[in-house]
This record gives structure tokens, C-alpha cells and sequence, in this order.
């Protein structure tokens, strides 16, 4: 069975193939997410400008990433190009990729971990964790954050629930994301340090009031004030970082002063 539960991709479809034969004319690929699928890319589909050597784009044994141009469905064979292919859409199937195969070892380590048929794993508890989380290592990593709850809201039984949690925890390192920002504030008033201090204080708060934020703020040469938040995901520390100044510059306006900031 394929790794994407059809036996043939899409006209579109960004795919995994790795060359098996070059030719002066193209090159022969195996689609390693599709079983026993093979296919061609024609000279004219290699590069947007003159090929003058296609094994400076191709060669045997090569793991390239591929668009689907057409498909033989009698012939299980389609025919793919490299010039279409964007640096973001190879850099993101890549990505995708890598995370599969490694979703794909955490199975493996669980069936060992747990006792239970791999095959069970990859065709019923999988397709589950995907529909949830995205991906099968996107289960694993939610496991290592947050515990029990989401696998088995996720409809994963209990008793292997805690397996994965166990095994999320012993092989997921978990990586923050940094974002930050220069606040600048001003207050004319004659304490107007301390209120420059409360603003600053309003703006940690306001920011680690978001659950698995940390916000760290510091003077980099008053007025100047940097404002440092990590967090695991880069959504909730944009959503932390936009708090934390939202929260400083109403403060120090409702306080008397002025402030201004800009992203770093």
C-alpha cells in the first residue's frame, strides 16, 4: 500500500522519487511514496534553460522532489518535471518528507515499546493521529507538550495513549521559537521612570498570561527597550509578542507618556 492510501498520484502533486536511470534525452524515477509506480521526466521538464548535461540535475541514486504532469492510470506509470518545482515547494516537501520517515521510526519504536502489530499502528492509530494533528510526528510532538489528553481526545485508546506519551517524551526535544521587538517610552513627568516601569511590567504580565510563554524584557539604552519572548509554537509567541506591546504602550499612554515600537 502507498504511503498516501492511493495507488497513483495527481496531475499536481508534489512527489518523492529517486532516479534510477539518466539518459541523454531524461531520466527514469521510482515514486518512493507510491508502490511500484514509476516515471519519466523528458529533457524539456528538467530546467527552464538549456540543459547542456541532465546529470547536473539527475543522477542515479538522487532522492529529488518532482511534480506530477500526467498520469497513466493502465500503466501505473506517470510523467513528472523538476522546472516546476518552486525553492519553497521543494523546501517544504523535503520537510514534509523528513517529518513522515520520522513519524514512520516512532512507529516502529511503539510496537516494540507496546507489543503491538506495526501493521495496526500504520493502517488504524496513524490515520488517526494524522486527522488530528496533521502528521504522525505532529501526535507525538502534542504528546511530549501536553500530555494524555489530546492523543486520547484524539480517539487513540488509552492504554496505547500512554505509550505514546511515554515514547513522545523519551525521543521528542521539544524547540522554542524566538520572536522580539524594540519598544521605545518616554514620560516626561518627574517619576517618570516608575511609570515607564509599570508599563514594562504590564507588558510581561500581558504576555505570560499566554499559556508556555517566556517573556524576557531588558533596557538596551533607555529609552530602548527589548522585549524577548520564546515560546513552542510561532503563532502563540507572535500572539504573545503583539500583547506584551500592545499592553506597554496603552499603559505608558494612559499614564502620560509616549512609546513606539519596531520588530527585530
Amino acid at each position: 500500500m502507498s504511503v498516501k492510501g492511493r495507488d497513483l498520484p495527481e496531475v499536481g502533486e508534489l512527489v518523492i522519487a529517486t532516479v534510477t536511470e539518466v539518459f541523454d534525452k531524461g531520466a527514469y524515477v521510482s515514486l518512493d511514496e507510491y508502490s511500484d509506480v514509476s516515471g519519466y521526466v523528458p529533457i524539456g521538464e528538467v530546467a527552464s534553460t538549456w540543459v547542456h548535461n541532465i546529470r547536473d540535475y539527475l543522477k542515479e541514486g538522487r532522492k529529488v522532489v518532482l511534480k506530477v504532469i500526467r498520469v497513466d492510470k493502465s500503466k501505473k506509470y506517470v510523467d513528472l518535471s523538476l522546472r516546476r518545482v518552486s525553492d519553497k515547494e521543494k523546501k517544504d516537501k523535503l520537510l514534509e518528507w523528513k517529518r513522515f520517515n520520522r513519524g514512520e521510526k516512532l512507529l516502529e519504536l511503539l510496537s516494540k515499546k507496546a507489543g503491538v502489530d506495526l501493521d495496526y499502528l500504520k493502517y488504524e492509530i496513524a490515520p488517526k493521529l494524522v486527522n488530528a494533528f496533521g502528521d504522525v510526528l505532529g501526535g507525538f510532538e502534542e504528546a511530549a507538550r501536553f500530555g494524555l489528553a489530546p492523543i486520547v481526545n484524539a480517539g487513540i485508546p488509552r492504554d496505547l495513549a500512554e505509550f505514546i506519551v511515554d515514547l513522545a517524551k523519551e525521543n521528542i526535544e521539544l524547540k522554542e521559537v524566538k520572536v522580539a521587538a524594540i519598544l521605545q517610552l518616554t514620560c516626561e513627568a518627574s517619576d517618570g521612570i516608575v511609570r515607564i516601569i509599570e508599563a514594562l511590567k504590564a507588558a510581561k504580565m500581558k504576555a505570560e498570561s499566554i499559556g508556555g510563554v517566556k517573556c524576557r524584557i531588558y533596557s538596551v539604552g533607555a529609552p530602548r527597550y527589548r522585549i524577548d519572548i520564546s515560546a513552542r509554537e510561532y503563532k502563540v509567541a507572535e500572539e504573545a509578542l503583539k500583547a506584551a506591546v500592545d499592553a506597554a504602550l496603552n499603559v505608558i499612554s494612559s499614564l502620560g507618556g509616549s512609546g513606539s515600537f519596531k520588530r527585530v
